[in-house]
């Protein structure tokens, strides 16, 4: 425990003669201190919560061909991801005769309204996001594309990763290196 000596030796006298006291100095005993330090740190540590990691919920497609969801070729829009931060969409299935008209390129800045507008015209029992990321493609991109569905609160089932079709992946080349992508 804390200890203090202040004694001063005896009585008050003055005068030739006497013994002057000796003087103490005071001291303190600082071990309970850090012993009830190390307590409070211990209990602060054993009764705190640590925050728990969160994950966004993914729905993949399924890979049994009899179990895979039917979508209408009016409610499914494509997102393809290239490099670059490049974004490149179509509505429906893509027709090789008239790709050039329904295969638009765009930026994550102006993908969001691309994606409000699809989700504002199409009833929601029909509205399918297919979302396929080109080789070149950066798992940010991936990251980005499935932050802006939980943005614009595309309701989960609604959305989708799949593999790129090889007529896909010509298609962004094509489009990449004319447009002067590297």
């Amino acid at each position: 425990m804390a200890e203090m000596d202040t004694s001063s030796g005896g009585g008050h006298k003055k005068g030739p003669g006497v013994k002057k006291g000796k003087k103490m100095s005071t001291r303190v005993d600082l071990t309970p201190m850090v012993d009830l330090g190390f307590l409070l740190i211990t209990f602060f540590v054993f009764t705190t919560t640590m925050s728990q990691p969160t994950a966004m919920n993914m729905n993949e497609p399924k890979d049994d061909p009899d179990q895979q969801l039917k979508v209408k070729n009016s409610g499914a829009m494509t997102i393809l991801l290239g490099k670059s931060d490049q974004v490149y969409y179509y509505m429906g299935e893509l027709n090789p005769e008239t790709a050039s008209q329904q295969f638009k390129s765009s930026n994550f800045k102006d993908i969001r309204q691309v994606i409000l507008d699809k989700k504002k015209a199409t009833p929601i029992g029909d509205l399918m996001y297919i979302i396929k990321s080109d080789k070149d493609a950066t798992f940010k991109n991936a990251i980005d594309i499935l932050d802006e569905m939980t943005i614009n609160t595309v309701p989960p089932g609604h959305y989708a990763e799949v593999d790129m079709a090889p007529s896909e992946e010509q298609l962004v080349t094509m489009t990449e290196q004319a447009n002067g992508i590297k």
